[in-house]
Protein backbone atom coordinates (compact mmCIF):
# COMPACT_ATOMS: atom_id res chain seq x y z
CA UNK A 1 0.00 0.00 0.00
CA UNK A 2 1.01 3.69 -0.38
CA UNK A 3 0.26 6.63 1.83
CA UNK A 4 -0.19 9.89 -0.34
CA UNK A 5 0.00 13.17 1.60
CA UNK A 6 -1.39 15.78 -1.30
CA UNK A 7 -0.33 19.41 -0.58
CA UNK A 8 -1.33 22.50 -2.61
CA UNK A 9 0.12 25.89 -2.72
CA UNK A 10 -1.79 29.78 -2.77
CA UNK A 11 -1.15 29.23 -6.89
CA UNK A 12 -2.41 25.43 -7.16
CA UNK A 13 0.96 23.93 -7.45
CA UNK A 14 0.49 20.49 -6.56
CA UNK A 15 2.95 18.45 -4.54
CA UNK A 16 2.57 14.60 -3.47
CA UNK A 17 4.59 12.84 -0.81
CA UNK A 18 4.42 9.28 -1.04
CA UNK A 19 4.84 6.70 2.12
CA UNK A 20 5.29 3.35 1.11
CA UNK A 21 3.44 1.01 3.69
CA UNK A 22 4.61 -2.51 4.13
CA UNK A 23 2.65 -5.52 6.22
CA UNK A 24 4.45 -5.86 9.46
CA UNK A 25 3.44 -4.55 13.23
CA UNK A 26 0.05 -2.17 13.75
CA UNK A 27 0.62 1.22 13.19
CA UNK A 28 -0.47 3.69 15.62
CA UNK A 29 -1.60 6.34 13.45
CA UNK A 30 -2.99 4.25 10.63
CA UNK A 31 -5.16 2.48 13.87
CA UNK A 32 -6.21 5.77 14.96
CA UNK A 33 -7.03 6.90 10.79
CA UNK A 34 -9.47 3.56 10.57
CA UNK A 35 -11.11 3.87 13.75
CA UNK A 36 -13.03 7.11 11.85
CA UNK A 37 -12.54 5.76 7.84
CA UNK A 38 -16.15 6.44 6.00
CA UNK A 39 -17.46 3.16 5.82
CA UNK A 40 -19.02 3.97 2.43
CA UNK A 41 -16.50 4.87 -0.70
CA UNK A 42 -16.58 8.26 -1.72
CA UNK A 43 -18.56 9.17 0.83
CA UNK A 44 -16.03 12.09 2.94
CA UNK A 45 -17.13 13.32 6.11
CA UNK A 46 -15.04 16.13 8.30
CA UNK A 47 -14.31 15.00 11.79
CA UNK A 48 -13.12 18.21 13.71
CA UNK A 49 -11.97 16.21 17.05
CA UNK A 50 -9.81 13.94 15.27
CA UNK A 51 -6.34 15.37 15.96
CA UNK A 52 -3.51 13.03 14.44
CA UNK A 53 0.26 14.04 13.75
CA UNK A 54 0.91 13.30 10.05
CA UNK A 55 4.86 13.04 10.54
CA UNK A 56 4.54 10.30 12.96
CA UNK A 57 3.15 8.51 9.77
CA UNK A 58 6.84 9.27 7.83
CA UNK A 59 10.23 7.10 8.03
CA UNK A 60 12.82 8.02 10.06
CA UNK A 61 15.02 7.64 6.70
CA UNK A 62 13.54 10.78 4.58
CA UNK A 63 15.40 9.79 1.39
CA UNK A 64 13.40 10.36 -1.29
CA UNK A 65 12.77 9.44 -5.67
CA UNK A 66 10.94 12.58 -7.20
CA UNK A 67 9.83 13.23 -10.68
CA UNK A 68 7.17 15.38 -12.10
CA UNK A 69 4.17 13.30 -12.78
CA UNK A 70 0.38 12.98 -12.47
CA UNK A 71 -3.00 12.75 -9.65
CA UNK A 72 -4.05 9.16 -9.35
CA UNK A 73 -7.66 9.99 -9.13
CA UNK A 74 -9.80 12.31 -11.94
CA UNK A 75 -9.05 13.80 -13.34
CA UNK A 76 -5.38 12.89 -13.14
CA UNK A 77 -4.27 16.05 -14.01
CA UNK A 78 -0.13 16.45 -15.20
CA UNK A 79 2.28 19.00 -13.57
CA UNK A 80 2.09 17.20 -10.31
CA UNK A 81 6.20 17.15 -8.19
CA UNK A 82 6.79 13.82 -6.47
CA UNK A 83 8.25 12.43 -3.32
CA UNK A 84 8.25 8.66 -3.21
CA UNK A 85 9.94 8.02 0.04
CA UNK A 86 12.28 5.26 0.07
CA UNK A 87 11.92 3.46 3.39
CA UNK A 88 9.00 1.96 3.76
CA UNK A 89 7.09 2.19 7.03
CA UNK A 90 4.70 -0.99 8.67
CA UNK A 91 1.50 -1.83 8.21
CA UNK A 92 -0.53 -4.23 10.12
CA UNK A 93 -2.11 -7.18 7.97
CA UNK A 94 -5.20 -6.18 10.05
CA UNK A 95 -5.20 -2.65 8.99
CA UNK A 96 -4.63 -3.75 5.22
CA UNK A 97 -7.28 -5.73 5.34
CA UNK A 98 -9.94 -3.23 7.03
CA UNK A 99 -8.93 -1.08 3.85
CA UNK A 100 -9.34 -3.08 1.30
CA UNK A 101 -12.71 -4.28 2.68
CA UNK A 102 -13.95 -0.53 1.68
CA UNK A 103 -11.75 -0.36 -1.12
CA UNK A 104 -10.99 -3.52 -2.84
CA UNK A 105 -9.51 -2.63 -5.67
CA UNK A 106 -8.57 0.55 -5.33
CA UNK A 107 -5.01 1.37 -7.44
CA UNK A 108 -4.57 3.29 -11.13
CA UNK A 109 -2.92 1.13 -13.87
CA UNK A 110 0.55 1.63 -14.59
CA UNK A 111 0.87 4.76 -16.78
CA UNK A 112 3.50 5.11 -19.54
CA UNK A 113 6.86 7.29 -18.48
CA UNK A 114 6.32 9.86 -20.83
CA UNK A 115 10.41 10.69 -20.76
CA UNK A 116 9.81 11.59 -17.32
CA UNK A 117 12.97 11.94 -15.06
CA UNK A 118 13.53 10.11 -11.72
CA UNK A 119 15.89 11.85 -9.26
CA UNK A 120 17.04 9.70 -6.15
CA UNK A 121 18.56 11.75 -3.04
CA UNK A 122 21.67 10.37 -1.78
Amino acid sequence: MVAHLVHADAEGHLAVVAVLLEHGSENALVRELWKHIPKDKEHEALLDAVKINVADLLPKDRGYFTFEGSLTTPPCSEGVTWFVLKQPVPISAGEVAQFSKIYPHNARPAQPLYDRVVRETR
